[in-house]
């Protein structure tokens, strides 16, 4: 599509907004006073969710004007469709310079493939890569800017890598005098959704930044304000940070009930119910066992050459998990799965059939790793699990089999996770 047309399109859009906002507050005075169609109007305004970049749309492009302004976003960052860059061009705001996090500005890069500086082919603008040489903005990348608009979809686990690009997008802002705007989204595991072990300083980096727990159970814009509190933000300058909040989102809501569109954050999430698994079957990076990746379902389907999938997988039935023995041979996919583990292997492994129906997905892909790892003779655990899970109190997983028939799948996360659901009170925004 041309982009003049795409323009014209976005601005027929804000004009259709507008209009379908004026004819719904019509509307709503109109039903009042009809009890039952109140009642189901309620209903359905409870989960009427305006995202941080809907309202910045809606209430808050004043304080951009005059100001350059750079985007660091993904194709999550959209408002009914369309995307935040697209509208705020559409809008003559002065956007200057975009910049990429993992996956790309688009999202047309699998995981870990290294982001190179570009240009976007849409808008012609320059594409500063956060995911290749530097994770960090370079002074030169920001000399153009005054504010940094920030909205990415994260997915609520420590160990992806959004969340420390925020980090040290905030810490290059301050140190060039920068205001940086966080544009909120939902926590799509639910606000009030903890698990894992609090990060360990030692076991600092890329996919662990804050000393958090693997499910902090935070949004973003919550994150960066207690980054700030807490003073885990690297930099002696000054942080001017703003986070610009969601309206109508609570926090017992997981993503299905938003009754947002899924938009993938990342390649190997198609669905919520990826994502609702990745949290705890990620941790199968940190083997040598296959974690779906090159296959229709990553982070659903786990398995290795040498496992053997016994009769205990019944018994995981009494755990309400439901676990289909299958066989697959993963396959490289351009721009979702390079190279993946067990590539054109068929292995043997699980299909995790119900994960929506667990309330804590982290305990259960845990779970699930300690017993097919068990059950793999040739599998063998790699260093880089201490990074994902931020301790090396996982080898207490490691080296202790797993009873299902007696066994509860409970793990004590420790004392350093209580302090931290304590300290997390102050900084919660909904």
């Amino acid at each position: 599509m041309p982009y003049r047309t795409r323009i014209f399109m976005i601005i027929l859009y804000l004009i259709g907004t507008l209009l379908l906002t004026f004819c719904q507050s019509e509307r709503g005075r109109v039903l009042e006073g009809q009890e039952a169609e109140d009642s189901q109007r309620a209903d359905f305004q409870q989960v009427n969710i305006k995202v941080g970049a809907q309202q910045l749309l809606e209430k808050h492009l004043e304080g951009l004007k005059g100001q350059n302004i750079g985007l660091v976003m993904n194709p999550t960052a959209r408002v009914n469709g369309v995307h935040v860059l697209d509208t705020l061009m559409a809008l003559g705001m002065p956007v200057k310079a975009l910049f990429a996090a993992e996956h790309g500005f688009r999202g047309d890069q699998g995981a870990g493939e290294i982001i190179q500086d570009g240009q976007d082919e849409e808008t012609g603008l320059p594409v500063f890569s956060l995911y290749g040489a530097t994770k960090k903005p370079t002074a030169q990348m920001l000399e153009e800017i005054d504010v940094l608009l920030f909205d990415m979809q994260d997915v609520g686990a420590r160990f992806y890598t959004y969340n420390s690009t925020m980090k040290y997008v905030i810490e290059a802002a301050a140190e060039q005098g920068i205001e940086v705007w966080i544009l909120d989204r939902p926590n799509p595991l639910g606000g009030d959704y903890v698990a894992g072990w609090v990060l360990e300083s030692e076991y600092n980096s890329f996919v662990g930044t804050y000393p958090i727990p693997i499910a902090h159970g935070l949004t973003l814009g919550e994150l960066a304000q207690m980054a700030l509190g807490e003073d885990w933000y690297d930099t002696d300058a000054k942080v001017n940070l703003r986070v610009i909040p969601m309206s109508g989102w609570q926090r017992d809501m997981k993503w299905n009930d938003t009754q947002l569109k899924w938009v993938p954050p990342s390649p190997n999430l198609p669905t919520f119910e990826h994502a609702y698994a990745y949290i705890g079957t990620c941790l199968f990076e940190g083997t040598t066992l296959s974690e779906g990746r090159g296959t229709e379902h990553p982070f659903l389907m786990m398995g290795g050459e040498s496992s053997k999938i016994n009769d205990d997988i019944s018994l995981w039935s009494n755990h309400g998990v439901r676990l289909q023995p299958t066989q697959f041979t993963p396959v490289s996919m351009p721009g979702k799965a390079l190279r993946p583990k067990g590539e054109g292997l068929l292995l043997n492994g699980i299909l995790w059939e119900n994960a929506l129906e667990h309330a804590d997905p982290l305990t259960i892909g845990l779970r699930m790793m300690q017993w097919l790892m068990e059950n793999s003779p040739e599998a063998a655990y790699k260093d880089y699990l201490y990074l994902l899970a931020g301790t090396d109190k996982i080898d207490q997983l490691s080296r202790n089999p797993i009873n299902l028939k007696s066994d509860s799948l409970d793990i004590d996360w420790g004392s350093n996770f209580e302090l931290f659901i304590e300290k997390r009170s102050n900084y919660l925004l909904y």
